[in-house]
């Protein structure tokens, strides 16, 4: 896909909530998981294409530990963010320290974990973007695994595909289907650039029902 902008660009002016409006307007208004993605390690914007894992808990010694896990990060590409699909599980951190060393030195930017996380004030001082839902301790050996790479993933009831976009920061999550992400995009930019008009006549004294009536945003 072709972004209309830069990912530097998206990534000085976007948020989720922009994006989040953008899809509504498109027809897609389901595409931010309403469970507590939060950001575990620094704050600003993530935003990236997606590469996909999908995990499992396990109950036994597993054969052949980290496998699809290593393969996943050792073929993460530039500007990719790791998409963990685990279903909440708390069985274990499937995601730390390392893991986010190897996918940086890859040119990845960050991950978004549907479970635990560990090494949390190390990954804070790389300045390496995760989500998750909680931390824990516990490494991921024979509790959970990758069972998959590379496949379309849910995380809250929301689809995560190949190469979709995704938007994270403070507010949550959100993800483009590829087949609407320019028209998504463009409808996101000019949003945030109307609201600055917005933000200026509201500053200046304009009512908040003058300015939805002058400019249609909110």
């Amino acid at each position: 896909m072709t972004l209309p902008y830069p990912l530097a660009e998206l990534r000085a002016h976007l948020y989720s909530a922009a994006v989040c409006d953008a899809l509504d307007q498109l027809g897609y208004p389901h595409q931010a998981p309403r469970v507590p993605l939060v950001p575990m390690t620094v704050r600003g914007v993530l935003i990236g294409r997606c590469k996909t894992t999908l995990w499992a808990e396990m109950w036994h010694r597993d054969p052949r530990p980290y496998e699809l896990e290593l393969a996943a990060v050792d073929s993460c590409r530039p500007d990719e963010v790791l998409i963990c699909a685990a279903g909440g599980s708390l069985n274990s951190a499937l995601w730390g320290e390392l893991l986010s060393t190897a996918v940086q030195s890859r040119g990845g930017v960050g991950a978004i974990v549907d479970g635990a996380v560990r090494d949390v004030v190390k990954m804070t001082a790389m300045g390496f973007p995760v989500y998750a839902r909680a931390t824990l301790p516990y490494d991921s050996r024979d509790r959970n695994r990758v069972i998959d790479i590379d496949v379309p993933v849910e995380i809250g009831g929301v689809r995560f595909s190949p190469g979709d976009l995704v938007i994270a920061d403070a507010d949550g999550v959100v993800v483009v289907p590829q087949q609407v992400e320019e028209a998504a995009i463009r409808a996101a930019w000019e949003k945030v650039h109307a609201e600055n008009k917005v933000r200026a006549a509201l500053a200046s004294g304009m009512s908040a029902a003058q300015a939805f009536a002058q400019y249609g945003v909110l």
